[in-house]
């Protein structure tokens, strides 16, 4: 099964560039406002959550494209990092949940969540052996390159405002 994942080896080195160029914009973008975002708990919760996001992609393709890495340990290692990104995506809901001025901030908190889902679910498939995973993986980069578009854009108008 090492072969299923060497023929994504073009997508992964395309997402490790794509990822890591937005991360870099998205850090940057931040800075230049960063008095007004830090005043915001929620705000800055949810930009680390971004970048952690942002993080877990570049780290699945890095890692994916460890020569000779069996799937499983592929899994075993997406399942570890997911996990690490997690903690920033809880955070980010909680502190959505305890700003007053959000209104209903469960579908701003799920947004956060879905690259994460794609890449537990793609961790778990790999672990049981099915390769069906690796797309799962593949849709948790591009959710998070959505997801973490999407939660930057919304941050920086916020603070223009």
């Amino acid at each position: 099964m090492t072969d299923a994942l060497d023929a994504w080896s073009e997508f992964h080195v395309a997402m490790l560039g794509a990822t890591a160029a937005l991360a870099g914009l998205v850090i940057v973008a931040a800075s230049v406002n960063i008095e007004k975002i830090i005043l915001a708990k929620a705000l800055t919760a949810r930009l680390a959550a971004a970048i952690a996001g942002l993080v877990l992609a570049i780290l699945t393709s890095g890692i994916a494209l460890i020569p000779a890495l069996e799937p499983l340990w592929f899994g075993v290692l997406l399942l570890a990092t997911t996990a690490g990104a997690a903690g920033f995506q809880v955070h980010a809901a909680l502190a959505l949940r305890h700003d007053p001025g959000l209104g209903n901030t469960v579908p701003r908190a799920a947004l956060g969540f879905l690259p994460l889902i794609a890449y537990s679910a793609a961790g778990v498939l790999l672990l049981t052996g099915l390769p069906v995973g690796l797309m799962f993986a593949a849709a948790g980069s591009l959710l998070a390159l959505v997801v973490a578009i999407v939660i930057s854009w919304v941050a920086l108008v916020e603070v223009l405002r």
